[in-house]
């Protein structure tokens, strides 16, 4: 394993929980290739710009596009914070604010 993923905080939680099945064994594919690939195809895990330091982990499934955001911690380790179905070309502010809320919100515990 190349990266270990921690899933923090109830909103990514709930996220997870509402998925169907079918959403949620690609999810897990995918994220299965962010654990173990050297390098992962930016059409799964992509930087999101203008930001300091957040992610995006990237999955399709039944034509839908679902967004959940992360950072890395101590290297290797991913934490996954928020997660939302994509309904637009761009991806929502508020979405990332809450996501950028929620990593701000993980160090401070973490201290």
């Amino acid at each position: 394993m190349k990266r270990q993923l921690i899933f923090y905080g109830r909103k990514i939680i709930s996220f997870l929980e509402a998925l169907d099945d079918e959403s949620r064994d690609k999810l897990e594919w995918t994220l299965e290739l962010i654990r173990t690939l050297d390098v992962i195809p930016l059409k799964y895990f992509k930087h999101l710009e203008g930001t300091k330091g957040l992610y995006e982990i990237r999955v399709e499934s039944c034509s839908i596009a679902y967004r959940l955001f992360c950072f890395f911690d101590q290297g290797n380790i991913i934490v996954v914070v928020s997660g939302f179905k994509k309904k637009q070309q761009k991806t929502p502010l508020r979405e990332i604010q809450q996501a950028l809320k929620l990593k701000k919100q993980y160090h401070e515990e973490k201290k």
